[in-house]
């Protein structure tokens, strides 16, 4: 379970694999939400801003997007033709010790779980 302070928060998520099945839009000719995420983003708070990262290329990029819209999930940034290999995420602490970065790795297509509670002393 995390731990998050009160202040708005960036989401950054992969795709194919956390979000969707990997490689279903290949595989079965087209996308599987992953149980759990639909749950999750219909909780996230609007204030938050959502940035999907994709190692897919622009040609199958309408149908995600349709995809997404027609599954109500909210993003404000989709990049893709991302590199298939590590994603590092680098940021500052804050001068009063918060952590400003997280990363959680999930197994490839398993439910989208992850616990989180807001902490307003942070």
């Amino acid at each position: 379970m995390f731990e998050f302070s009160s202040l708005n928060k960036t989401w950054i998520f992969d795709v194919d694999g956390t979000l969707v099945k990997h490689n279903g839009y290949k595989i079965d000719g087209y996308d599987t939400l992953l149980d759990g995420v639909k749950d999750f983003f219909e909780n996230l708070d609007p204030k938050d801003k959502v940035i999907l990262l994709t190692a897919r290329k622009d040609e199958y990029l309408e149908d995600l997007k349709k995809f997404l819209k027609d599954n109500n999930l909210r993003y404000d940034y989709l990049l893709s033709g991302m590199p298939m290999g590590e994603r590092i995420l680098v940021n500052d602490r804050k001068p009063s010790g918060l952590d400003m970065a997280f990363s959680v790795n999930k197994n490839r297509d398993d439910k989208f779980e992850i616990g989180y509670q807001i902490n307003e002393n942070l």
